[in-house]
């Protein structure tokens, strides 16, 4: 039985506008206020435009909800144009950064170090990365996940020298799984995030066992409960299934029900 409060972060990507946003959140809201999800952290994700409006929601409803955010600069100022620092976040309610998501990775190139600062900018700015980490299809199959794993996180906790693991996330996301309708097994996440646990005693010590670790990739409220059976899963990161409050809202129930199903105890 783990102590660890379990988390559930709803990454919208290049979805929804300030408006859009606005009426999610309000009706996640209501929807949240009818269920027993009070022992789940939850997160919502927005694009950078929707981040002051999903606030000032968040905020005026009193709604139990973290604000995160897709990506941060690894830098704080500076001649960076486009960037957005971790300061800038933080003065808009940001709590949570997202750090090398693999489409961040893929399609903008972010390899191992600067995720690494990355997350060093996220912690130095006073939030909490979520630090993404996975393998393709092809290192799957050539029996490489482990060694993928160990170099990905492993570049991050070792620049993270003295994090406080309570102030840490990682999340395993698959590359094969993500978008394609093809989860991982509850063996395979499982599998795969006590490899990361305990490459984390490496640098963590004693301190990887408050280290929460999510899964993410294809999951809905279908599968969301299965998913986090593995005694080393505690959370998820969500895609598609949060871009609508009855989708994400099922997906929080399930995770909600299945803590209390399986007497996992989280502390606040």
């Amino acid at each position: 039985m783990t102590d660890r409060r379990p988390i559930v972060a709803g990454n919208w990507k290049l979805h929804l506008d300030h408006v859009e946003a606005v009426h999610l959140v309000t009706e996640l809201g209501m929807r949240l206020r009818t269920m027993d999800v009070a022992g789940v952290d939850t997160v919502v994700v927005p694009p950078f435009t929707d981040l002051r409006s999903v606030s000032s929601v968040i905020e005026a409803e009193k709604l139990d909800l973290a604000l995160g955010a897709q990506h941060v600069s690894e830098f704080d100022q500076g001649a960076y144009t486009g960037e957005v620092s971790a300061a800038m976040l933080a003065r808009l309610g940001v709590t949570i950064v997202l750090v090398g998501h693999s489409e961040r990775r893929t399609h903008y190139h972010m390899d191992d170090a600067a995720v690494a600062r990355t997350a060093a900018a996220t912690l130095r700015g006073g939030l909490i990365p979520i630090v993404c980490v996975g393998e393709s299809e092809v290192e799957r199959a050539d029996g490489s996940t482990e060694e993928v794993l160990a170099r990905q996180l492993g570049a991050v906790l070792g620049a993270l020298d003295g994090a406080d693991p309570e102030r840490l996330c990682v999340a395993y996301e698959p590359i094969w799984a993500i978008g394609t309708g093809t989860a991982a097994t509850p063996e395979d996440a499982g599998s795969a995030c006590a490899h990361l646990r305990k490459l984390a005693e490496q640098h963590l010590g004693e301190g990887a066992s408050r280290l929460r670790i999510l899964y993410g990739g294809s999951v809905g409220a279908d599968n969301a409960a299965e998913l986090l059976l593995p005694s080393d899963v505690d959370g998820l990161l969500v895609g598609s299934a949060s871009l609508t409050a009855a989708g994400f809202a099922g997906v929080l129930g399930a995770v909600a029900d299945c803590y209390r199903s399986t007497r996992r105890s989280p502390r606040r």
